[in-house]
């Protein structure tokens, strides 16, 4: 039995260390190797262009079926629910004044109870169409990009849409899921080695060029674990040594996406597991900055580190997001203030992903890390588009919260995105007092400026 079994065996390892040479081969030669000296074969590229048609042809051929048999097709409000029209509270509650009310507006008592149905009104609108809580949910598509996840119209259509549609799933979970899953180990493996050795040599020029290349070469091959597909604009504009590079924020994955194309000097708190060994690895090589978890609430601590660090002009430029949370890729929600009260120069970077081929939204209420990060390497690719902005600064008489704002509204404008007031806390917390205030304010202020008027005429 044993000489029976012998060539078989023989044959199966055979197969088996070809196919590890063959695929130990391709990893090194159309990835890593590439990943090295920063090129690319254009490969993701074709195979952007190529998934666009296959889109195109799914979601022409979805319209087609629900058409043939009368089915009504889901369509994502691309705007607001409710038309709003930017009026101020005084205006509102004197046409709604006007509307109820035959006497002079003039002669009017301080308060009416008409003005209840203002803040009704209000109310209402809010819960209809809530601009905070829909940021933290995943951006919905116009068409369908052949993931499960993705599509409200698909039930079934044709013979041939469903073939594609399982063709895909073997696909993404059959061949992408398990290259892009050894891509991220070898990633990942290679930062926490090679950021080790180089962490062993004497701090100088020749351990900042090493430690360099090799975190743009780890980060890149992170990235082609994702399929990314990333393209830069006004490259001139990328930060320098001792500022602050400040971005919107929708994935843990954005880290990776800038520093690909350029280093960067980490902020965050220090962690455990595996994640401590990559800090503490990193570390040893840039001085990056981490926090204990005792020192995170301390603000003062933290704007004192943070000022050391871009004092020094030889230390690579800082990256924060400002956000504090991730946003659904549709809005820019409020900056705090801590970073930009440094008075360092601010670098900002525009970050907007084509959610056609992958949602990069992190909805860490809903999912864990590990399930984040397998449901990113099952899509089909991650596609993104990076613009670094000119330089800012704060201006004389500016304070730290305007100064977050005007950089905000720069990002926003030219990532297309909304923005917003709000603080993204609100993902997990209530709404604070302040902002209930604030419209308390408004209203008395209107009805002691009525007051006044009066009282001088």
């Amino acid at each position: 039995m044993e000489l029976f079994f012998n060539p078989f065996d023989n044959l199966v390892c055979i197969l088996l260390g070809i196919s590890f040479t063959v695929w130990f081969t391709l990893l090194l030669v159309f990835i890593i190797v590439p990943a090295i000296f920063g090129v690319s074969f254009g490969i993701r590229r074709l195979y952007m262009k190529t998934l666009l048609k296959i889109f195109e042809w799914a979601t022409l051929r979805i319209e087609r079926g629900a058409k043939e048999k009368n089915h009504h097709l889901y369509k994502p409000y691309s705007n607001a629910i409710i038309a709003k029209e930017p009026t101020s509270l005084e205006e509102e509650i004197k046409e709604i004044r006007r509307s109820g009310s035959n006497r002079d507006l003039d002669s009017a008592s301080e308060f009416e109870m008409s003005d209840i149905f203002y803040f009704a009104r209000r109310g209402v609108e809010s819960i209809m169409d809530d601009e905070v809580t829909k940021r933290f949910s995943a951006e919905e598509l116009e068409s369908w990009n052949l993931l499960t996840r993705s599509n409200n119209n698909f039930h079934y259509i044709s013979l041939r849409l469903t073939v594609l549609w399982g063709l895909g799933l073997l696909i993404r979970y059959g061949f992408l899921l398990p290259l892009r899953v050894t891509l991220a180990f070898t990633g990942v493996g290679l930062l926490v080695f090679l950021t080790s050795v180089v962490g062993l040599l004497p701090n100088g020029k020749i351990k900042n060029f090493l430690s360099k290349k090799v975190h743009l070469m780890c980060y890149r091959i992170c990235v082609r674990a994702l399929t990314a597909i990333i393209t830069y604009h006004d490259s001139e504009n990328k930060p320098k040594n001792g500022g602050i590079c400040v971005a919107n924020h929708t994935s843990p994955i954005d880290v990776i996406i800038l520093a690909s194309d350029g280093c960067y000097a980490m902020v965050g708190q220090i962690h455990g597991g595996l994640m401590g060994v990559i800090q503490r690895s990193m570390v040893k090589a840039c001085p990056h900055v981490w926090f204990e978890r005792s020192e995170v609430k301390d603000r003062h601590l933290v704007a004192k580190r943070l000022s050391d660090h871009v004092e020094d002009k030889s230390k690579l430029p800082i990256l924060i997001f400002p956000e504090g949370t991730c946003i659904n890729n549709t809005s820019v929600m409020m900056f705090k203030k801590g970073s930009f009260e440094i008075g360092a120069t601010v670098y900002p970077v525009a970050i907007k992903y084509d959610p056609r081929f992958g949602d990069a939204f992190w909805n860490s209420s809903k999912f864990g890390m590990v399930n984040y990060l397998l449901r990113m390497m099952s899509s089909w690719a991650i596609v993104c588009s990076v613009w670094y902005l000119p330089p800012m600064s704060r201006e004389e008489g500016e304070d730290a919260v305007q100064f977050a704002n005007r950089v905000k509204a720069a990002i926003a404008r030219q990532g297309g995105l909304v923005d917003l007031l709000w603080d993204g806390g609100l993902k997990r917390g209530k709404v604070k007092d302040t902002f209930k205030e604030e419209q308390q304010k408004l209203y008395s202020k209107m009805l002691v400026g009525t007051q006044e008027d009066r009282s001088r005429s």
